[in-house]
């Protein structure tokens, strides 16, 4: 091990190490990663005057699944209020319209704009640098197994985060 590699081990001399019992949990090394991982993104998305949760609404609209507002806040597990502020936030910057449904009047389509398009592109780029970033220390295998592993117990806990069928 080389002096870099035991600098970013060693625990801060402002912090104090972690209790053995929650280093061993892997519920809490997920949530505490969680919200370092939030803490990054959301200043890695900062320059864009975006955020990640943006990002999951352009993704969602990219797909050309779902279409209206409350079933782009259900895609996402949104509060339907939070994300009439993000539209109302993607709206101002031109990267998306919403539209009445023509069918049902109460309803609001949702269309991604080609200014939208190009936003997307631009955040999924700050996404995949901020996953290489943070995942430095693992290899490319080492990032698939993960990845796998995460996306199995998602699967159990998250059934909306399941492989999409290929059955037609």
């Amino acid at each position: 091990m080389n002096s870099s590699e035991t600098a970013e081990i060693t625990p801060s001399p402002a912090l104090p190490r972690l209790p053995e019992e929650l280093v061993a949990s892997t519920s809490f090394l997920l949530k505490r990663l969680g919200f370092v991982v939030k803490d990054r993104a959301m200043a890695a998305y900062g320059p864009s005057g975006l955020h990640p949760y943006h990002h999951a609404v352009l993704a969602v609209l990219d797909e050309g699944s779902r279409e209206t507002q409350g079933a782009i806040a259900d895609a996402l597990g949104y509060d339907r209020g939070q994300l009439v502020g993000l539209l109302d936030d993607l709206e101002e910057r031109n990267l998306v319209e919403r539209r009445r449904d023509p069918a049902d009047r109460r309803r609001q389509i949702v269309r991604m704009t080609a200014e939208g398009k190009r936003a997307l592109a631009e955040l999924r780029a700050f996404a995949a640098e901020l996953e290489d970033d943070f995942l430095a220390a693992l290899d490319k295998a080492e990032r698939a197994q993960l990845h796998a592993l995460l996306l199995r117990v998602a699967e159990q806990h998250m059934p909306h985060c399941g492989r999409r069928s290929t059955a037609a």
